[in-house]
């Protein structure tokens, strides 16, 4: 396979030339073998076009960090091949990108299945935080816990092939690129827009799933006008893997239904019933072989907007401190300290922070250093998670206070250092 440039996907084709396109995306972690069964059946009357996530599967490591910029390499991908019209299928990160196709560039879409998918994926904080343990401790702990997210606990022991092809694939995944994805996750929320959703949908959630859950699924089809929900019971997140042949059976019946003719215009609620399906055991993936690892992504700077900079403030405050702790200062601010949360959110982070001379990991070493100095350590515990979020490592963390130490004194790194290695610990330990 030649080499795929930056701005496209690595892919592969089956089925019949002539035959209408159906897209399978995949789930984050993942590689287009996650749809190996569903393919013989669905070649029958479709040409399955299957993509690979940057840095998955043998890709180039080229990170995407927006589910914006995903969908546009899936769609430069398939300009070059002459394809204009298709029908699209994705898994859990697979899935935001068929919503983004279906909200952002309807005209190409004739029908859409969206599995073990949300119009939000937990919280940003959530991952991020992913992102943080994966920089500093690599993929390996989130390989080996991957099978307890993706499959049930009996299909877990029952396959034990299976178990073990989904921890190889998520560990021979590029942590650059897997920690770019993280950040599309944790960016992507179009809770809002699902009612703009002009095409036929399936939402199909395994009834185990406790990433993205029926909770989520219902949402889902709830927001969206033309809509049906099949549940897949005895199945967790990675359904197409766990049950192959209840997953082909509903996309063949979708698909086959639902095709929506160019330019026909969509009316009306579909009002059918949640569909259940009898489980069916699964074979095992081939295995992948690893690929090299490349530095995490720098995290591009936003260009200065209007006259008020509050708006942008507000995001980036969030950015680099997290949902949480954004949401509980402005809680807590009342009538006497109001004024004074939107001058640091204003300027502080609408205009410093968001100034293109310096990129935030450098404003994190900058920050860290005058933290030290000034003895602001409630602050320093607060910025040492934003600094990892931002991309720097444990170590580097540790470089800044050495050198703080010697021109900030020792008694004021000392209690710096107390305060960063518990942050350190927190936040760089993996989730059981």
């Amino acid at each position: 396979m030649s080499e795929t440039p930056p701005n496209t996907l690595q892919y592969r084709f089956d089925g019949p030339e002539e035959a209408p396109v159906l897209i399978l995306g995949p789930s984050l972690g993942t590689t287009w073998h996650m749809w190996d069964r569903q393919v013989p059946e669905l070649t029958k009357q479709w040409r399955v076009f299957r993509f690979d996530l940057p840095g998955h599967g043998g890709a180039p490591a080229h990170p995407a960090g927006s589910v914006a910029e995903l969908t546009a390499r899936l769609l430069a991908t398939l300009e070059s091949l002459g394809v204009q019209r298709f029908g699209y299928a994705g898994c859990a990160l697979g899935g935001a990108v068929g919503i983004e196709l279906a909200l952002r560039h309807p005209e190409r879409l004739a029908s859409l299945a969206l599995i073990a998918a949300s119009p939000r994926f937990g919280t940003a904080d959530e991952f991020r935080r992913r992102g943080v343990v994966v920089r500093t401790n690599g993929l390996d702990p989130i390989a080996r816990s991957s099978p307890e997210r993706w499959f049930t606990g009996g299909f877990a022991a029952a396959q034990p092939a299976i178990t073990e092809w989904a921890v190889q694939m998520v560990r021979t995944t590029d942590p650059g690129c897997y920690i770019a994805a993280c950040e599309a996750l944790a960016s992507f929320d179009v809770r809002a827009g699902l009612g703009s959703v002009g095409v036929p949908t399936l939402v199909l959630v395994g009834s185990e799933d406790q990433v993205t859950g029926p909770a989520e699924a219902r949402t889902l089809v709830a927001g969206i006008p033309d809509a049906r929900l099949a549940v897949v019971p005895g199945a967790s997140h990675l359904v197409p893997v766990e049950q192959p042949a209840a997953v082909t059976d509903l996309l063949v019946r979708h698909f086959s239904t639902a095709w929506q003719p160019a330019f026909e215009p969509v009316t009306g609620q579909t009002a059918l019933p949640a569909a259940v399906v009898n489980p069916v055991p699964a074979a095992a993936p081939p295995q992948l072989a690893p690929v090299a690892e490349i530095a995490p992504p720098v995290v591009p700077q936003q260009p200065r907007g209007g006259p008020d900079p509050y708006d942008t403030g507000l995001k980036v405050r969030r950015e680099v401190l997290g949902d949480a702790h954004v949401d509980r200062i402005l809680a807590e601010a009342d009538a006497f300290s109001g004024d004074f949360q939107e001058l640091v959110t204003r300027y502080a982070w609408g205009e410093v922070w968001n100034r293109p001379g310096l990129d935030r990991r450098t404003r994190s070493c900058v920050t860290l250093t005058a933290l030290v100095a000034g003895g602001h350590l409630e602050d320093l515990a607060f910025h040492t998670r934003a600094a990892l979020r931002n991309g720097l490592t444990p170590d580097e963390i540790k470089e800044v206070l050495l050198q703080a130490a010697v021109y900030c004194g020792i008694p004021a790194a000392n209690s710096a250092f107390r305060v960063a290695q518990q942050v350190v610990r927190e936040e760089t330990t993996p989730q059981e």
